[in-house]
């Protein structure tokens, strides 16, 4: 769907001011503090934040990537977050314009980039963006039922328990039987409850291509090159949970069309 210039710009900005509460999110909720009260300040001298050096991507810019008082670096994941997620914007809503359907992704995708920055730096998902996510989840395939591809509410709601159920089950069964055989754990519980999320928008089909298909194979190429290169061992794998979910979200149902058809030839 081809969006006017102007609102595309407008997606655009409007993905750079979620982008900049994100990186808000990011930094505080790891430390258990508020997000929405207390404003923001420099992590190396503790000097506020004015408005003018907190507009997102602009402020980074203008200032060289360093506090305006104590000369400190600002740390590249500000930007990165911000342009990240104006970018995602544009292409979800470019993809399902801007209907119910693309505003519950562009919702999960600013979700998904909040857990991948928390889980690569903290190596944990946080159960305040998983829970209620999950929850809001099962509320809007309710009275969005098409986000399924189902006809009625009750179908809506049905797909989505099925899909969180999927999502959950699958990786707990993977984490249980890798722990038991590695003798350490295999999947954290917060990977569990991110694809309870997931499952619940997105049902049981294109969630198993998740957990099946895109994020094991995005996940053990980055952890070959990291485990030869760097001598890694341990990944997170939220973020590539979030990618091969993103992955779904745009090419899901072609994929899934396309096994139906080989396999079952309709």
């Amino acid at each position: 769907m081809e969006l006017p210039l102007l609102t595309r710009g407008l997606v655009f900005l409007s993905g750079l001011v979620v982008g900049s509460f994100l990186n808000v999110c990011i930094w505080r909720l790891p430390a258990g503090e508020q997000v929405i009260r207390g404003r923001s300040h420099c992590r190396g001298c503790g000097h506020l934040i004015a408005w003018y050096d907190n507009l997102p991507l602009l402020s980074f810019l203008i200032l060289k990537g360093r506090c305006r008082f104590c000369r400190a670096r600002i740390s590249w994941v500000y930007p990165a977050v911000e342009l990240a997620t104006g970018a995602l914007f544009l292409l979800v809503f470019q993809r399902f314009g801007l209907t119910a359907a693309g505003l519950t992704y562009a919702a999960l995708g600013a979700a998904l980039i909040l857990i991948s920055a928390i889980d690569a730096r903290c190596m944990e998902i946080p159960d305040e963006v998983t829970y209620p996510g999950m929850q809001l989840g099962v509320i809007l395939s309710f009275f969005t039922p098409e986000l399924h591809g189902a006809s009625s509410r009750w179908g809506g709601l049905i797909s989505s328990l099925l899909g969180a159920l999927a999502g959950a089950g699958f990786l707990w069964v993977i984490g249980t039987v890798g722990s038991w055989v590695f003798k350490r754990e295999a999947m954290g519980g917060g990977d569990v409850k991110l694809m309870a999320m997931v499952g619940s928008l997105l049902g049981a089909g294109k969630t198993l291509l998740v957990n099946l298909g895109f994020a094991p194979v995005l996940g053990s190429i980055v952890g070959l090159v990291l485990k030869y290169r760097y001598g890694k061992e341990l990944i997170p794998y939220g973020p590539f949970l979030a990618a091969g979910t993103l992955m779904a979200v745009f090419w899901g149902d072609g994929i899934l069309q396309w096994y139906r058809k080989i396999l079952l030839g309709i």
